[in-house]
């Protein structure tokens, strides 16, 4: 058996990840990005944002290089092209959104960042209940997230409005390195090489970090939870589901935001708040409904 061979060979977990619903997929890794965010957040007074999220990517690389097998070898040079150039996509969201949530509120900047990946949904919508379901997503996260911008803040929005960007880009290149289907190996060799991009933004105020193993190893867990686990799970998920589907499911984000916060952080939603949850669901439920319709009208085609 090659490297590459072995590293494709699905473990137990990666055999529950290809069979879970995507629906609580995107929850479990909304909850485990959330959580390196909150950790994030209070680094902030310590080190600077854009380091935190450079370590970020370079804890979430070192972790699931190390749980990947083969994953030096076997790539050919268009699939090592995608990969570099999603790892740099990755870190500079990482970068550009944890500069926004150093300004911004971290619940009104994951609604604002949901932009792009409204914008990958719109592109790529076939039906008209797809765009339906797009229109109560849109809709939903609009009234979650509020339009307003206290004056300032601009270089908030300005970077938030980047991450958004990245965050589409995330998308429809991630899709492309998940189809290779190496297990989360693809992801870990793209963030390394999104470390080493973006090198000269986070390391000139790395000093602090490096001679305090405590703040270290905070920064490098924030990177386990954000993106070893948070963006290994999508890498699964994209494995299943068409980039559409993705890009809407994604509206569970800010819902699950907002009913963690609810839960754990004291901040209970408004009934405007619940108004937008509400709305986020409902097209969630028609985005799944037209999935079932068409899987029906294929095994009615094609009953072998």
């Amino acid at each position: 058996m090659t490297d590459a061979q072995a590293a494709s060979t699905p473990g137990p977990v990666a055999r529950w990840l290809g069979t879970a619903q995507p629906e609580a997929l995107f929850v479990l890794s909304a909850i485990a990005q959330y959580v390196g965010a909150v950790i994030a957040v209070g680094l902030f007074d310590q080190v600077e944002p854009q380091t935190v999220a450079w370590f970020r990517v370079m804890g979430a690389a070192a972790a699931l290089l190390l749980v990947s097998r083969g994953w030096w070898s076997g790539w050919t040079r268009s699939q090592l092209a995608g990969i570099a150039t999603f790892g740099v996509a990755t870190a500079a969201m990482n970068i550009f959104f944890y500069l926004a949530i150093d300004r911004i509120d971290l619940g009104k900047g994951v609604t604002i960042e949901f932009i792009g990946p409204i914008a990958v949904a719109a592109a790529t919508t076939r039906t008209g209940r797809n765009a339906v379901a797009l229109a109560f997503a849109v809709a939903g996260v609009c009234v979650l997230g509020g339009v307003e911008i206290d004056d300032g803040n601009t270089a908030g929005l300005v970077f938030i409005l980047l991450a958004s960007a990245m965050w589409a880009a995330y998308i429809v290149i991630g899709s492309s390195v998940a189809r290779v289907d190496r297990g989360v190996a693809g992801l870990g060799l793209g963030l390394a090489i999104g470390t080493v991009a973006t090198t000269p933004i986070g390391a000139p105020w790395s000093g602090p970090v490096w001679v305090a193993p405590g703040l270290l190893a905070l920064c490098l867990v924030v990177g386990v939870f954000s993106n070893a686990i948070g963006y290994g799970i999508d890498q699964f998920t994209m494995r299943r589901i068409p980039i559409r589907r993705f890009s809407l499911l994604l509206a569970l984000l800010p819902v699950t935001a907002a009913i963690m916060g609810w839960l754990f952080l004291s901040q209970p939603p408004s009934p405007l708040d619940m108004g937008g949850i509400a709305l986020v669901l409902v097209g969630v439920a028609v985005q799944e409904r037209d999935e079932i319709e068409r899987v029906e009208a294929v095994v009615r085609t094609d009953p072998a």
